[in-house]
């Protein structure tokens, strides 16, 4: 199976931020999408993304920095401040089951789906996950049929 597979059951919607936006606008955006990740682009092209682990990661290190005074505010924090520059990315021709190496190998949950310099759109676990069930699921369906009209063998 192939990432296009995965993309043809998938929902396209693509959530995008600028560098110097607020971290927080991001964070909005994931919570009032339901989503998990944006990705951050800069002249069209795409230059890192933000997760909720990025997010947490972020306010984890400002809060344990050991500032003198108040942490700053998620709101005062831009988003390049806390994106996974340049992160690993994969194309519609990609075997899941490459897909799935590439992701578990960098620890990576979210992961931006480029055809050349186009960003068609961000292939998450729970979506390789969701496929890799279904085509089970049918896989399983169709051996059960098969046994199920399995011809008897007729005796002399």
């Amino acid at each position: 199976m192939e990432v296009r597979e995965v993309l043809k059951v998938k929902d396209s919607a693509l959530f995008a931020v600028h560098p110097e936006s607020l971290l927080s606008e991001a964070v909005i955006m994931m919570a009032e999408n339901d989503i998990g990740c944006v990705v951050v682009m800069d002249g069209g092209k795409l230059v890192g993304v933000v997760t909720f682990r990025e997010v947490l990661q972020v306010l984890a290190k400002r809060q344990t920095e050991g500032r003198v005074g108040p942490t700053p505010p998620i709101a005062e924090i831009l988003v390049s401040e806390a994106m996974h520059p340049n992160p690993p990315t994969a194309h519609p021709a990609m075997d899941l089951d490459e897909l799935r190496r590439l992701m578990v190998g960098t620890h990576t949950r979210y992961v931006p789906v480029m055809e050349d310099d186009t960003m068609i759109c961000v292939i998450s676990f729970h979506d390789v996950a969701k496929a890799v069930l279904e085509e089970r699921s049918f896989e399983n369906k169709l051996l059960k049929a098969y046994i199920k009209d399995w011809p008897t063998e007729e005796k002399p």
